[in-house]
């Protein structure tokens, strides 16, 4: 090997090593690539960025949009409302549940399709007296093998049709996928709905009732000799942030102010409801000189929670003033403490991976200045934790206990991309609107799949009509791409690109066929399908796709095969990341929720990849001959 060869071939080798490693995200890690392959010469600067102009791209980013007006305007509501069954048992609703995540990732964000069915799946668990995880897992997996079924269902899928088109022939079509695809998501689906759920371990998911944050909050009062008296909640804060505490209501003439605004001036008598661990409890009391309120019974959170959902509500249910009042001591023995009128909802929000929260704590993003809500508790891996929280970095996977308004939950929500779990109310803002959605995002797939525009021109079109009807407003359609999907995408193809150029993924082939495929195609093509396997349970599918598609087009052209079963084999085998929580978005997300450890993926997931391979290996053989 030359030079050229041997810097890409390094400087591959680190990108894969830092997407394993997982300490940067995977953007970044793209970017690096792309500049380090710069500097070194491999790539031309005239050449550095054109891959934000690569169809491809365009396409993720358009696709990405619509499915968004598919959420937004509740068109999939009404259809997961409809074919969810509501009276059968476990195996078919799991199996019903799973295959409706897999139609709906053919044709929209496979994280996007399982967001909208994790509550759902949650009230499923329950009401078939299963645990959540052997309902989530199902559909996760189903979602990611629905991708595989199209051209749009997943961003690898993209990558793959545009090294096909870099050969000379075109990009695949639409449906192109549709053969090996289709019949490899059936399978996979009637196994994990019929068999595999079986498989998952069970972990309680640790809920609204399981936080048990009631034995952590204390009441407290403001006396006359209290440095607290005359202070403002937010000037207290301070204090209690130190003590790694929190004041998550004031009773004031027997009302019960949730969430109070950090403005709010304490007065004498003063009731402060104060979450804290015992250890620290004793500081906080000191430094404010605040004063117990003795054999007091405090409501906690999740026990309003559980009468609410006796009286017909649920974890995300308003839990207000609507709820009976709370017999405590608040100025005169005896007296009632009622709520302040305004609604407040305990949801527990699931954190997506990519989102800007990742990485920082509630106290970062000055959570209760900005949104006027608390963090109550986190659980991660089945582990729950109430302390720290306010320094506490986030991490993908999290499920976060939030109090406050409805609105301001909702809001929090929206902004950090949160996963609620709570069962949603069906809105259509305008049913107009959801067939509007509907239509639009038919008409693109039509106008792809018959060849009458590029994919990438049928979808933009379909974005600027859903913005021309006001399907979505401008704003929300930039808020609906998922921009480091897109960067790493941008990133990776002209470092991809320079694999071929300087012939470093022609010298992988010609190992991979002489040390391990022996110049049989089968056994070239089982290699290449394994490997992309592999690698996408511990790496993004998109960058598993860049990085395999010039090694599979090197390994044909050695082997004297045509390159479409191999790149099919990457399409395939890039969807098929089920053994870690790693290696798709969709298996972080349902982390927290699941109540799951890293590995409990493999017990479900390695049947399921070998099912695959023994499916997927004869159709392509038979649909994409050698």
């Amino acid at each position: 090997m030359d030079r050229n060869q041997i810097l890409i071939l390094g400087i591959v080798a680190t990108t894969v090593g830092a997407f394993l490693w997982g300490k940067w995200r995977h953007d970044m890690v793209a970017m690096g690539a792309l500049l380090l392959s710069v500097f070194a010469g491999l790539v031309t600067p005239a050449e550095a960025f054109a891959g934000f102009g690569h169809p491809a791209v365009i396409t993720v980013a358009c696709v990405l949009v619509l499915s968004g007006a598919l959420q937004m305007t509740g068109a999939s509501d009404v259809l997961t409302r409809r074919l969810i069954p509501a009276s059968a048992g476990p195996t078919v609703t799991i199996a019903a549940m799973a295959g409706l995540a897999a139609f709906l990732s053919a044709f929209m964000n496979n994280v996007g399709a399982l967001a909208l069915l994790m509550p759902a799946a949650i009230r499923v668990a329950q009401r078939q007296k299963v645990t959540p995880g052997r309902v989530l897992m199902p559909v996760a997996f189903g979602s990611i093998l629905g991708g595989m079924t199209t051209l749009i269902g997943t961003p690898s899928n993209l990558i793959v049709s545009g090294f096909r088109a870099s050969t000379g022939v075109g990009g695949f079509a639409m449906f192109d996928f549709t053969p090996v695809g289709l019949a490899v998501a059936l399978g996979g689906v009637l196994f994990v709905g019929l068999v595999g759920w079986r498989l998952v371990p069970e972990r309680e998911r640790v809920g609204v009732d399981g936080f048990d944050i009631g034995a952590y909050l204390t009441e407290a009062r403001v006396m006359e000799s209290s440095r607290a008296a005359g202070q403002t909640l937010r000037e207290v804060g301070k204090t209690l942030e130190a003590a790694d505490a929190q004041v998550v209501s004031v009773i004031r003439s027997r009302t019960r102010h949730r969430v109070p605004s950090p403005d709010r001036v304490l007065q004498v008598g003063d009731i402060l409801v104060i979450e804290a661990e015992s250890g620290s409890l004793a500081t906080v009391l000191s430094g404010l000189g605040l004063k117990l309120v003795e054999d007091v019974p405090v409501k906690a959170p999740e026990k309003v929670a559980k009468e609410a959902a006796r009286e017909g509500g649920d974890a995300g249910t308003s839990v207000g003033a609507a709820v009976e009042p709370v017999e405590v001591e608040a100025g005169d023995r005896g007296g009632k403490v009622v709520d302040d009128g305004e609604a407040v909802t305990l949801m527990e929000l699931a954190v997506r991976p990519g989102t800007d929260l990742i990485g920082r704590s509630a106290t970062d993003i000055q959570l209760r200045t900005r949104f006027g809500i608390n963090l109550l508790a986190l659980s991660r891996q089945g582990r729950r934790s109430i302390s720290r929280l306010r320094t506490e970095e986030v991490q993908a996977g999290d499920v976060l206990l939030m109090q406050g308004p409805p609105a301001a939950v909702m809001q929090f929500a929206s902004e950090y991309g949160l996963a609620p779990l709570a069962e949603r109310s069906l809105r259509i803002p305008n049913a107009r609107q959801a067939i509007l959605a509907t239509v639009i995002m038919g008409a693109a797939i039509a106008g792809a799949a018959l060849g009458l525009v590029p994919a990438a021109v049928a979808f933009a079109t379909g974005v600027l009509a859903c913005m021309t009807f006001k399907v979505v407003s401008p704003r929300t359609v930039y808020e609906a791409v998922d921009w480091p999907v897109i960067v790493l995408l941008a990133g990776l193809i002209p470092v991809a690109g320079a694999m071929a150029t300087t012939g470093a993924a022609d010298s992988v082939a010609r190992a991979l066929v002489k040390g391990v495929a022996f110049g049989s195609p089968l056994i070239g093509l089982i290699v290449i399908l394994v490997v992309t396997m592999t690698l996408s349970d511990f790496m993004n599918n998109a960058a598993t796709a860049a990085v395999m598609c010039p090694i599979a087009i090197g390994t044909a052209g050695e082997l004297g095969a045509r390159p479409d079963s191999f790149l099919m084999a990457v399409a395939i085998g890039a969807s098929c990341a089920f053994l870690t929580p790693i290696g798709h978005q969709n298996n972080t997300l349902i982390l927290g929720p699941g109540g799951f450890r890293f590995g409990d993926y493999w017990r479900l997931g390695l049947p399921l990849e070998l099912l695959v391979l023994s499916i997927s290996i004869p159709l392509l053989l038979k649909f994409w001959p050698l």
